[in-house]
This record gives structure tokens, C-alpha cells and sequence, in this order.
């Protein structure tokens, strides 16, 4: 060691006080850390809600012991999955069966391999294959069944068994963010706000902070997913005004949504001639047209929307006139009953088969947004006329309302509503929360 590390190595450290502060703060911590709450100062332990639900129990059945010494595995299709590789996943050796399922026109549909789809095989200690089943894209039962040393394949219609899903959220930013957040599927997000339509225009009306719960009918074949269904219940919490819907199916096979004192959710007519859409000037009686450069009234609602968006009827009717008038362009007039009358001006084109006097009922499609007439831009032009006098739309309080349920069938449709009202309820406890039930 030379003279410079000797000398370096028995240097004092001169910023004391600096060293003791470091001391001092290290000791702090590490005594913070050492330390418990004090007695009684501990925080309160989060609220908990115990839920107890009477669930069937499965039937048992004695088992075969011929299929003793089978084993049943099942497996989820993966991205660039083939036969082989599924088959192989499963423990599946089983050359004579793989040529089979790659060869035979009737196992053809096992090549359509989505991703996430399940295959189930049974099998014995040896990997021959003795079943498979595979839910093919059209919604049939795909099974391959050995008998002896010959395989054989059968397509039938696959046993759908309906569960209730639920579901809850809340407004962020739009009806489908919240949906998409709550596990909603997007045909069943449609449902929610065709069911409110009459009373709620989902572009306008909504804002961050309501709230819904809903409860849908789920088809599951084989134990599979296989797409949504009706909306049994939903329950709609918008600027602090609560409304609720439940679907009626009735001995004549109708179906149709009631509130809970069985007053008909289906008004006369739709708020919104389109599900989604955008008010870009509203019922005015001075408005400056952008092509006449005047000062003149505006007596209808224009909804912002892409070329070619589905236009629908907001009420039923006959049609009245559909071609071309004026400034309106292509344009689609439904008489209503009584004295009502809608317009929907400057479409591109026409529903097919749409023709004067024809019947049209409430949510068809009777033509497409367009840019025809005195239109700066794609666009629906919207009216509502009452007597040939066109009225806001949007401020309209009066609107008539449906058919509530007869008097005669009220008992009955409280009695089927009951175990709905109760799934809402519990939705509503864990809102943002998605579940299974059973009906």
C-alpha cells in the first residue's frame, strides 16, 4: 500500500454533522417501522354483505363400468391450432382417428378452429379415441363416436340451456365504454337502449354518473357460450330519475316490456328516429340556412350521422309519401295514428319493398342517411307534426303513451317479474360487477 491509500484510508470524515443527520433519520425510519398502531387507533375494517343463495345440486348417475378406465379431458382452441396439435394437447395417440377426422367429408367443420372454442374427447389409458365433441360455427353438436374399431360422426342440433347473467355499471364516458367495462355484451347493450328509447335519448340525455344494472338471458351449449338473448330486467338510474323495465312473455307467446306497475315502456314513438346519433341544430324559428344565406325557421331536428346510417321509424304508420320533394330531397313522410306525422328528409336511398301505403311498424328501418336536397352535409332531417304542424321533438312532453298491461294480467306478471326484481336488486349492490345466476 503506498503512501496516498494509506493516507486516504485514515482520513475522519469531515461533514459530521451531515453523517449524524443520516443517522438520525435512518434510526426515525426504521422506529416508524418498528411501531404498531396504538390501541383503539386502527382503522375499521371495510363493510361486508353475506349473501346466501339455495343452488340445485347436480343429479347423480351410477358410473358405467365399461367407461371405467375412459378418461374425459376437454381443451380451448388456440391461435394456429390444428387437429394434430389439439388432439396432442388432449393426449390423444391415435393415428387411425386423426386420418378419419382429416380425411372424412363429415368431420369437415372441425377445420374451422376459432380461437377459444372448446373440444372435449374422451379417451383410455392409451390415448385411443373413443368420442369427441365440438360445438361447429353454425350452432350444431359435432360428435365423433367410436364403436368397435370404426369411427363415425353425427351432426345434431345442440341443447341450448338459458342462464340469467347480471350486470352493472356506470357512466364514464359513453353507454358502450360503461357496457364494455361491465362485460355486456353489444347485442344486449342495443337491447338496453332500444328498451328505454321512449324515454331516454342515449346521446343526449346521458351524463357521467348514471347507473344501470341489467339482467339477460345467456345460451350455453355443451357449457359453451353461444350468444345472448333478451333482456329479462334492466333498471336505468339517469339524472337521478330511476327507470325500470321487465320483459312479460304472455300465454300467447307476446312479449313485451313493463315497469313494475305494469305501465307499457314501448311509447307511441321513439325519442330519436336513430339509436346513436348527434343533434347539429335543433327546432328554431330563426335559423341562418347555410345555402340560402337567410334568416328563416328551422322546423325539424338534424342528426349528425354517416353517409349511409340505418334510419328508423319512430312510431308505426303507413307510408304517406317516399321520393323525392324539394328541397328535402329524398325524403320518407309516415302517417301515424291520429293526427301524428313524421318526416325523414335528404336520405341517400330507400329500405327495399318501401312503397306508399305500405305498413311500417316502430324501429324499421325505412331508409339511410344521406346528402340529397338543399344538404350541406350527410345528415337526417327530422320532423314531428301533429295535425300538418311541425313541434319539437325534443321538448314534446305529450307524447302518447303505450297499452299498460290489462288489469286481468297484472297477478301473473308480478308473480314471473319476482325472482327479475330480486337479480336487479343485487346488481345494484355490486355495481361494476358481471355475474352468472340460474333462471
Amino acid at each position: 500500500m503506498n503512501a496516498r491509500e494509506t493516507r486516504i484510508l485514515s482520513q475522519r470524515p469531515r461533514n459530521t454533522a451531515a453523517q449524524w443527520l443520516a443517522v438520525t433519520v435512518l434510526a426515525l425510519f426504521c422506529g416508524v417501522a418498528a411501531f404498531a398502531f396504538a390501541p383503539g387507533t386502527t382503522l375499521p375494517a371495510p363493510p361486508s354483505t353475506v349473501i346466501v343463495r339455495s343452488l340445485p345440486l347436480p343429479s347423480l348417475a351410477p358410473l358405467d363400468s365399461g367407461a371405467a378406465s375412459h378418461y374425459r379431458r376437454e381443451g380451448r382452441i388456440e391461435r394456429g391450432d390444428t387437429i394434430g396439435s389439439v388432439l396432442s394437447r388432449l393426449d390423444v395417440s391415435d393415428p387411425g382417428a386423426l386420418a378419419f377426422l382429416t380425411t372424412d367429408p363429415s368431420a369437415r367443420a372441425l377445420y374451422q378452429l376459432r380461437p377459444g372454442r372448446s373440444l372435449r374427447v374422451e379417451t383410455d389409458a392409451d390415448g385411443t379415441l373413443f368420442e369427441l365433441r365440438f360445438l361447429t360455427g353454425t350452432g350444431d353438436l359435432l360428435t365423433i363416436a367410436r364403436s368397435g374399431e370404426t369411427l363415425s360422426s353425427t351432426r345434431t342440433p345442440a341443447p341450448v340451456e338459458v342462464r340469467w347473467n347480471v350486470a352493472a355499471g356506470e357512466i364514464r364516458s359513453s353507454l358502450f365504454g360503461a357496457a364494455d367495462a361491465a362485460g355486456l355484451p353489444d347485442a344486449v347493450t342495443l337491447q338496453l337502449a332500444e328498451v328505454f328509447a321512449a324515454d331516454i335519448d342515449f346521446f343526449k340525455d346521458l351524463q357521467r354518473g348514471d347507473r344501470f344494472a341489467v339482467v339477460y338471458e345467456m345460451r350455453y351449449v355443451d357449457g359453451e357460450p353461444a350468444g345472448a338473448g333478451r333482456i329479462v330486467a334492466a333498471e336505468f338510474d339517469n339524472r337521478g330519475k330511476i327507470r325500470q323495465a321487465f320483459l312479460f312473455r304472455d300465454v300467447d307467446g307476446s312479449e313485451n316490456y313493463y315497469g313494475a306497475d305494469g305501465t307499457a315502456m314501448r311509447r307511441t314513438f321513439l325519442r330519436s328516429p336513430m339509436e346513436f346519433s348527434r343533434v347539429t341544430s335543433g327546432f328554431s324559428n330563426a335559423r341562418f340556412h347555410p345555402i340560402l344565406q337567410t334568416w328563416r325557421a328551422h322546423r325539424g331536428v338534424d342528426y349528425a350521422a354517416p353517409m349511409g346510417t340505418p334510419v328508423r321509424a319512430t312510431g308505426s304508420g303507413t307510408v304517406a309519401f317516399v321520393g323525392q320533394q324539394g328541397g328535402y330531397g329524398n325524403v320518407v313522410i309516415l302517417q301515424h295514428q291520429g293526427a301524428f306525422s313524421t318526416v325523414y328528409a335528404h336520405l341517400s336511398r330507400f329500405a327495399a319493398r318501401l312503397h306508399k301505403g305500405a305498413r311500417v311498424s316502430q324501429g324499421d328501418v325505412v331508409a339511410y342517411v344521406g346528402q340529397t336536397g338543399w344538404a350541406t352535409g350527410p345528415h337526417l332531417h327530422y320532423e314531428f307534426r301533429v295535425a300538418g304542424v311541425q313541434r319539437d321533438p325534443l321538448t314534446l312532453a305529450a307524447l302518447p303513451g303505450g297499452d299498460p298491461l290489462p288489469a286481468a294480467r297484472r297477478p301473473a306478471f308480478a308473480a314471473r317479474i319476482e325472482p327479475a326484481v330480486a337479480q336487479i336488486a343485487l346488481a345494484r349492490r355490486f355495481q361494476g360487477a358481471s355475474f352468472a345466476t340460474l333462471e
